[in-house]
């Protein structure tokens, strides 16, 4: 494996960045290019009905896509996102970024505005800002590279923020634009991820023990949102997307926030997903360093601890991979999904922002996550110098 394949994926400040990007940025993804006429910033969103056609999203959706990340202006040569079933009808997948936050999507069967159709939940915690943004599957298409799905904002249409994903075989193209929540027109794309299928089996075993895919209601919004709920920006006296915010000095954690923001369907509504508490032991040799931690589905490093830099298909199995500051000795993973994880933590000598040879890294450790809980794991033996 080619160390800078990882190093890309290392570098993520920018990745859960809300800000515009450019509008010529070259589409990696070769998909449609969006939203780039001027739209207004209402709407309306006619929801596509699956029971005629776009069920089988769910299906395709599932699995531990690896590939190539563009954010912004930001190329990440690796990257990957984990997409299981939590319930018969809602598929979630999150990408940590460490002590700054996290991004998770997940897609869902739900009926609105008197349609059985597929809402998308997206949002996170950045920098002790909580946002949870709500998307309508309101277009599908097929043609000679595949099938198309486009969700759109749930209150402003695709004149707030959209996603379009494409599947063809194993391949999966994601795009994603924003308007600054209404008030960027048009809105600009956002990321553009490029990837392919490659751990399918842990996906595939949990849709057999929750026997999904099913066309039944994840989550009931047929009677749409509480507008009262929904963030309304100062100075304006309507809602422009379906997003619930909230900011509190001090508080950072999920759980509380979402209950600020009032958002209807927090953390603790989602059926199976796990917490994992991740503590460092340092020593003297590590103290005062970046670590960088990984939870992937094979170990990272022999029995001795060194990192296995050829193995492409041991890093290929990372599933998570926050970094975490100097002052924090420990990292709560949120929206886990439970089984089994190799924890591996890398503290970077060198500080350049890399894994690279003289950094110092732990034996891979399994640890088990159960459903609905809280699993804890000290890494004790981060002595090993590579």
């Amino acid at each position: 494996m080619k160390l800078n394949r990882l190093q890309s994926a290392l570098v993520i400040g920018a990745v859960i960045s809300l800000a515009a990007c450019e509008k010529d940025v070259h589409n990696i993804a070769d998909t449609p290019t969006g939203p780039t006429e001027t739209l207004p910033v209402f709407r309306e969103v006619i929801p596509t009905d699956i029971n005629q056609d776009g069920f089988d999203f769910m299906e395709k959706m599932q699995g531990q896509w690896v590939g190539k990340n563009r954010v912004i202006a930001d190329d990440y040569e690796w990257f990957s996102f984990d997409y299981r079933a939590i319930s018969a009808s809602h598929v979630h997948g999150i990408f940590e970024g460490g002590t700054m936050g996290n991004l998770l999507t997940s897609f869902f069967v739900t009926d609105f505005k008197d349609t059985r159709t597929i809402m998308a939940r997206n949002g996170g915690v950045l920098n002790g800002i909580y946002r949870s943004s709500y998307f309508v599957l309101d277009s599908v298409s097929t043609d000679g590279s595949g099938k198309y799905y486009r969700f759109v904002d749930a209150v402003g249409g695709i004149g707030v923020m959209s996603m379009e994903l494409k599947f063809n075989g194993d391949s999966l193209y994601f795009n994603a634009y924003t308007s600054k929540l209404g008030n960027v027109v048009p809105p600009t794309r956002h990321m553009t991820f490029k990837a392919q299928k490659n751990i399918s089996y842990l996906a595939e075993t949990v849709a057999q023990e929750l026997n999904y895919p099913q066309n039944i209601p994840a989550w009931d919004f047929s009677d749409g949102f509480n507008e009262t709920d929904l963030y309304v920006e100062q100075g304006n006296d309507k809602a422009k997307s379906a997003t619930f915010l909230s900011q509190v000095p001090g508080i950072d954690d999920v759980i509380t926030l979402g209950q600020i923001a009032a958002d209807p369907f927090r953390v603790e509504d989602h059926p199976t997903l796990s917490f994992l508490n991740v503590a460092l032991q340092k020593n003297d040799t590590v103290t005062g360093k970046t670590a960088f931690v990984y939870l992937s589905e094979s170990p990272l490093t022999d029995e001795w601890g060194a990192i296995q830099w050829t193995d492409e298909a041991a890093f290929n199995s990372v599933l998570k991979f926050p970094e975490i500051i100097a002052e924090s000795d420990e990292f709560l993973f949120t929206y886990l999904h439970p089984g089994d994880y190799y924890v591996n933590v890398v503290m970077d000598q060198n500080q350049d922002g890399f894994i690279s040879p003289g950094d110092v890294t732990s034996i891979s450790q399994l640890v088990t996550v159960t459903p609905e809980d809280l699993t804890e794991i000290t890494i004790s033996n981060i002595s090993i110098q590579n």
